[in-house]
């Protein structure tokens, strides 16, 4: 939600993975931060469409992060612009939504935090490769 805090959970799950939440700011999403971005991830269809409606030009640099990842990892993309090209490699009917764990319990947040890790990997590694790693949203 904008303007709070990252659930106390969520934190944890990142720091226990090694990583920082101290300078976490939700905020919403605007059509310039959209259009700044090399490459948008969602977690979510439906956050990825909503994403469109703001920026449709970054049709072919948003994702969600499953999207992404099994294009780097399993159709050989290789930059951001190949993910745009293979995404007709992908069948409709498969879900690509990582599930939203407000509500549930700790163990939950716990073992979405290990499914995005292991979604961000391939996607970091294809960044890195084309040099898109300073503008991600």
């Amino acid at each position: 939600m904008i303007d709070h805090p990252i659930h106390p959970d969520a934190a944890t799950v990142i720091e226990e993975m090694g990583g920082s939440a101290a300078n976490f700011a939700a905020r919403q999403l605007t059509r310039r931060i959209a259009s700044s971005a090399d490459l948008v991830l969602a977690m979510t269809l439906e956050h990825r469409d909503a994403v469109l409606d703001r920026a449709p030009q970054k049709l072919n640099r948003t994702f969600t992060i499953a999207e992404a990842a099994r294009l780097a990892s399993e159709f050989g993309a290789q930059t951001v612009a190949d993910l745009a090209v293979l995404r007709g490699q992908l069948k409709a009917s498969e879900l690509f939504d990582v599930p939203d764990p407000i509500g549930q319990p700790r163990e939950v947040f716990a073992s979405i935090g290990t499914q995005i890790a292991d979604l961000l990997l391939p996607i970091l590694e294809l960044c890195q490769r084309s040099g898109s790693l300073g503008r991600l949203s």
